[in-house]
C-alpha cells in the first residue's frame, strides 16, 4: 500500500555497535537497524520496520499458497494434550514441548506443529471422497522450548511459521499435492530473493516417507548439506546413505590377538601398531532408553549422533558413562570388540560391510585383535549410516567428491502418508461406498527464519540490503539536513506516494547528514534518494543500495526512474 513514513515520527532507534550477545550477522543487523528487540531468551518483539518485512514475507507466502488452491485457516496455539498423546508426540517431543496446566489441572501445550489438530479438523469436516483433495494452511506462531535459543530470530522459542497439510484419498494424489507444494516453494523463495537448495532430508519426529528440505546457504546455518559438483545430487548430511559393498574375505587369516597395553583410544592404538586409523574398527556404546547398544564405524570416522538419534527416534539416546561398565564383564572400557558381544545389540555403518577385515578390541584389558572379519567373526544386527559425512566423500549418485556447506533450513516438505490418519482413524466414504483411509502431506516454511536468512545472505559491511518485494519501503528518501532539503524530500515523497510507492523519508531535524546516510545504508531499502547539496537546483541523487551506483537527476526524472 502506498504510504509515506516519516522517520521524525517513526519509533526507531538505530545502534552503531553490535549487541553484546549477538553471534551472527542477522542478529546484529536486525537489532542495530531497529527491526527487532529482545524480550527474553529466544523471544523477540517486531518493531514497525521489522513487522513490515515480516508481513511482506507472509504476503508472498500467502499469495503462492492461494495460487495452488490452498485454503487458509487459523487454529489455536494453545492445544489439549489428548491429540498429541494419540500420536505419541506428547512424550516424543521431550523437553522441547511447552507444557502447562489450566486452573482445573488439565494438561495443555503450546503448539510446535499442528498435524494432529488439522487431522481432527478434516475428520470433522470431510466425510466423502468428494470432499477431497483439500489443502489447508495457516500462518501462525509456533513454540519450542529450545535448550539454547540463540542467533536472534534464527532460532527462537516463539517463531512464525506457515504450515500446510494436504489430504488425499490415494498415494497418487499425495504425490500431486507434494509436487504442487514443491513448485510453490520454489516460486516463494525466488520471489524472496533467496539463494536456496532443495535437499533430501530425514523425516525425524514428523514421520512419513519422502522428505525434502529447502536450505539457504549461509555461514550462520545450523544444517550441513552436501552438494555434488558432478551431478544434481544435494542432501542434508543427516540424510546421506551409502550402498553396502561386501568383499571376499577368503584371503584374510584367522583372528589374532595382539598385546596392546595403554591403547584405549583409536589414536593410541594406531600409533602403537603403526597402522592407519582407517584400518581399525571403532565401537561406540550408547544407551537407547537405558539399554546399551554398540555402533561400529571405521576408526578414522566420527559417529554422527544426529543420525543415530534419528534412527532410534523417539527413543532417548545417551552416551554411556563409566558407571555403565560396572558389573559388566562383557564390556571392557577402551577395548570393546564386536566379536563375542552376545548381550549387546550391534549396529554398524555400511562401511563395515560383510567380508571387511578390521583391527578392533579383543574384549580384554590391554588386548586388541586383528583379522576380525564382519560376517565371519561377528554379525551385524542392523546397518545404519552412522558416520559424519566429510568433504570429499563420494557422491552416492555419481561418485564425485562431495562439497559441504552450512545452511539455514527455510522450508521442509513431507509425505506423511497415513501415520496421523491411522492415529485418528481418518476415513472418508470412497467411490465404491467403502471407507478409504486418507493419506496426508505436511509442508512448512519458517517465516521469521526466512527474514533472518535474507539478512544473512544479502547484507554487506554497511548493513542490510533487502530485495524489493520484502523491503519495508520502495524508496528511502534522505533530507541532508537543511530546511529546504527537508521540504524537497517531503514533496518528492508525496509525489512517489501518488505514483503508488511506499516511501520512508528521513526528515529528522537536528540529525547530521552522516548519521542519516549511515542509517539509510543500515536499514537497507533498495533505492535511496538524497535531497542534498543541489536541492536549490531541483536535483537529487539516486543511489542503488545493492550496487552502490549513484546518479544525480532532476526531481521529475528521478521520480520517473523510480516509478518505471
Amino acid at each position: 500500500m502506498a504510504q509515506v513514513t516519516r522517520m521524525s515520527k517513526l519509533m526507531i532507534k538505530t545502534l552503531r555497535d553490535d549487541p553484546a550477545d549477538a553471534e551472527v550477522l542477522s542478529h546484529k543487523l536486525l537489532v542495530r537497524a531497529g527491526y527487532v528487540r529482545r524480550t527474553a531468551a529466544g523471544i523477540w518483539s517486531w518493531l514497525p520496520l521489522g513487522l513490515r518485512v515480516l508481513s511482506n514475507v507472509e504476503r508472498i507466502v500467502r499469495e503462492e499458497m492461494d495460487a495452488v488452491g490452498a485454503q487458509e485457516v487459523l487454529l489455536p496455539a494453545l492445544l489439549p494434550r489428548e491429540p498429541y498423546e494419540a500420536t505419541g508426540r506428547w512424550e516424543e517431543y521431550g523437553a522441547e514441548l511447552f507444557r502447562l496446566k489450566d486452573r482445573k489441572g488439565s494438561d495443555y501445550l503450546l503448539g510446535p506443529t499442528h498435524e494432529e489438530i488439522f487431522t481432527q479438523l478434516v475428520k470433522d469436516q470431510c466425510s466423502s471422497y468428494k470432499d477431497l483433495p483439500v489443502i489447508l494452511y495457516q500462518i501462525q506462531n509456533k513454540y519450542r522450548d529450545e535448550a539454547r535459543p540463540r542467533a536472534g530470530v534464527l532460532r527462537g522459542r516463539e517463531f512464525l511459521m506457515k504450515d500446510s497439510y494436504s489430504f488425499d484419498t490415494a498415494d497418487e494424489g499425495l504425490a500431486e499435492s507434494y509436487a504442487l507444494h514443491r513448485a510453490a516453494y520454489q516460486r516463494i523463495f525466488e520471489r524472496l530473493g533467496l539463494d536456496y537448495r532443495i535437499c533430501a532430508a530425514t523425516a525425524g519426529a514428523m514421520g512419513g516417507s519422502k522428505s525434502e528440505e529447502f536450505l539457504a546457504p549461509a555461514a550462520a546455518g545450523e544444517d550441513t548439506f552436501a552438494d555434488c559438483p558432478g551431478c544434481d545430487y544435494a542432501a542434508n548430511t543427516e540424510a546421506i546413505t551409502y550402498a553396502m559393498k561386501p568383499v571376499d574375505p577368503s584371503a584374510v587369516g584367522a583372528v589374532e590377538e595382539l598385546d596392546t597395553p595403554d591403547t584405549p583410544t583409536i589414536e593410541t592404538l594406531a600409533a602403537h601398531l603403526g597402522v592407519e586409523a582407517s584400518a581399525t574398527l571403532k565401537n561406540l556404546l550408547v544407551k537407547v532408553d537405558g539399554e546399551i547398544v554398540a555402533i561400529g564405524v571405521p576408526g578414522d570416522r566420527e559417529v554422527d549422533m544426529d543420525k543415530v538419534e534419528a534412527h532410534f527416534a523417539p527413543a532417548l539416546v545417551e552416551l554411556v558413562t563409566a558407571e555403565d561398565f560396572e558389573g559388566r564383564d562383557d564390556l571392557v572400557r577402551g577395548y570393546v570388540g564386536p566379536q563375542g558381544l552376545e548381550k549387546v545389540k550391534y549396529l554398524a555403518d555400511p562401511r563395515i560391510a560383510p567380508g571387511t577385515s578390521w583391527i578392533t578390541g579383543a574384549n580384554k584389558e590391554g588386548k586388541h585383535a586383528k583379522n576380525v572379519v564382519a560376517g565371519r567373526d561377528f554379525e551385524v544386527d542392523e546397518y545404519v549410516d552412522a558416520v559424519v559425512v566429510v568433504e570429499g566423500d563420494p557422491c552416492p549418485s555419481c561418485g564425485t567428491g562431495l562439497k559441504l556447506d552450512r545452511a539455514i533450513e527455510i522450508g521442509h516438505i513431507f509425505q506423511l502418508g497415513r501415520k496421523y490418519a491411522d492415529a485418528f482413524q481418518l476415513d472418508v466414504l470412497g467411490q465404491n461406498g467403502k471407507p478409504v483411509r486418507v493419506t496426508m502431506g505436511s509442508y512448512g516454511i519458517g517465516v521469521t527464519r526466512a527474514v533472518a536468512a535474507l539478512a544473512e545472505q544479502s547484507a554487506d559491511d554497511k548493513g542490510l540490503v533487502w530485495a524489493a518485494e520484502v523491503a519495508p519501503a520502495d524508496v528511502h528518501v534522505v533530507a541532508a539536513g537543511k530546511a529546504a532539503q527537508i521540504e524537497l524530500a517531503l514533496e518528492v515523497s508525496e509525489q512517489l506516494k501518488a505514483k503508488g510507492l511506499r516511501v520512508l523519508v528521513d526528515d529528522r531535524a537536528g540529525v547530521s547528514p552522516g548519521v542519516k546516510f549511515t542509517d539509510a545504508e543500515l536499514i537497507g531499502v533498495p533505492k535511496i534518494l538524497v535531497a542534498g547539496r543541489r536541492t536549490a537546483e531541483g536535483v537529487v541523487e539516486l543511489k542503488d543500495r545493492r550496487t552502490g551506483e549513484r546518479e544525480e537527476l532532476p526531481v521529475a526524472e528521478a521520480v520517473a526512474r523510480l516509478v518505471g
